[in-house]
C-alpha cells in the first residue's frame, strides 16, 4: 500500500498565490510515489483530513497561518505526521524580533533595528535617525517573502511608507545592509549550499522572488573564499539549530565589508520552478523529487 500524503496548499496569507504553486510542484514530484491528495486548508480540511486519513501532510503553506506555528498547533493536536518546522519553532522564525533577539543573544551578527506601533503621531524620527541612521528598511514583523517591505533613503520617505503599512499594528526598522544578496539552504543536519542573487530591481523584493520578468540572475557556486563560504554555512546552521528548526529551512544573508549579516531565517521555502532551495539541492546532485521524497521521509510528530 502507497503512503497517503496529504499537500497543504493556499492558505489564508498574502503568500497564498505561492504557496499554491510551491504544492502544484511538490504534488507532481510526489504522485507516482504515494498517493497524494490536495488540500487548501481555507476548505473542508477537518473533513478532508477524516475522510482521507493520511499518513503525512506536506506543509506547503507560506506565511501567516502556515509559517507562524499555527497549523503546527492544530497538526500536533491531530496527532498525524507533518514537514517542516514545529510548532515553537515555526512561531519564533517567522517574528522578526525575536529571532533577532535570538541571533544577536548567540553572536550571529543582525542589522540593528528599533520595532514601532505602527501610529504616526507617536513616531520618534529623531530616535530613528541617531540610533539606525538612513537609509532604513522597514518590514512587518510577521510576514513573508518581502512582502511590504520599503527601503526608505530619509525622513519623508519613511513617513510615506509607514503609511502604506497602516494595516500592521507593529513594524520593524531596520538598518538597511547594502551588498551581496547570499541565501544558504540547510537539510536536517545537512549544510546544502549558498545562491548569490542580483536582481535588477532595487533588492531582492517580492517580484523579484517570483516574477520571471523581473530578471534576478541566480548565481551558483557563489564566488567566496572557501573560508567565508563555509562561514556562511556555519552560520546558517547555527541559526537552524538555535532555533531548533527541523527539515529544511533557508537563511537570507547580506554580505558586507567581508561580514556576513543574517537578514531572516525562513521555515517554509518556497518550492517553486524559481525557489532557491530546490536549486541549490539540484547544483548538490539532488532532484526535485528525490528532495520532497525526503521531505516525506523526515516528517514526525512533535517536531
Amino acid at each position: 500500500m502507497k503512503k497517503k500524503i496529504l499537500i497543504l496548499g493556499g492558505g489564508y496569507s498574502k503568500e497564498r498565490s505561492i504557496s499554491l504553486k510551491s504544492s502544484k510542484a511538490v504534488m507532481k514530484s510526489l504522485k507516482s510515489l504515494y498517493k497524494v491528495r490536495f488540500c487548501d486548508p481555507s476548505n473542508n480540511f477537518f473533513k478532508t483530513i477524516e475522510n482521507f486519513k493520511p499518513d503525512v501532510i506536506f506543509n506547503a503553506l507560506h506565511g501567516r497561518f502556515g509559517e507562524d506555528g499555527y497549523i503546527q498547533t492544530i497538526l500536533e493536536t491531530l496527532n498525524i505526521k507533518y514537514t517542516h518546522s514545529g510548532v515553537i519553532s515555526s512561531m519564533t522564525a517567522m517574528d522578526k524580533e525575536i529571532s533577532k533577539k535570538i541571533f544577536k543573544i548567540n553572536k550571529i551578527l543582525t542589522p540593528n533595528y528599533i520595532k514601532i506601533k505602527n501610529d504616526l503621531s507617536k513616531i520618534n524620527y529623531g530616535k530613528i535617525k541617531s540610533y539606525l541612521n538612513y537609509p532604513v528598511v522597514i518590514k512587518p514583523i510577521n510576514e513573508g517573502s518581502s512582502l511590504d517591505v520599503f527601503i526608505c533613503k530619509n525622513k519623508l520617505s519613511l513617513s510615506t511608507n509607514l503609511k502604506k503599512m497602516k494595516n500592521y499594528k507593529e513594524i520593524l526598522i531596520e538598518k538597511f545592509i547594502p551588498g551581496r544578496e547570499i541565501q544558504v539552504a540547510i537539510m536536517g543536519n545537512k549544510k546544502l549550499g549558498a545562491i548569490e542573487l542580483k536582481p535588477k530591481r532595487q533588492f531582492y523584493d517580492y517580484k523579484a522572488k517570483y516574477n520571471t520578468k523581473a530578471k534576478t540572475a541566480h548565481i551558483i557556486p557563489v564566488n567566496l573564499s572557501k573560508e567565508n563560504y563555509e562561514k556562511i554555512n556555519e552560520i546558517a546552521m547555527k541559526a537552524h539549530k538555535l532555533l531548533k528548526c527541523r527539515g529544511i529551512t533557508r537563511s537570507d544573508f547580506k554580505f558586507y565589508n567581508g561580514k556576513f549579516y543574517l537578514l531572516e531565517l525562513n521555515t517554509q521555502p518556497g518550492m517553486t520552478n524559481l525557489s532557491l532551495v530546490p536549486e541549490i539541492a539540484a547544483y548538490r546532485g539532488i532532484n526535485f523529487k528525490s528532495l520532497t521524497s525526503w521531505m516525506i521521509k523526515d516528517a514526525s510528530k512533535k517536531r
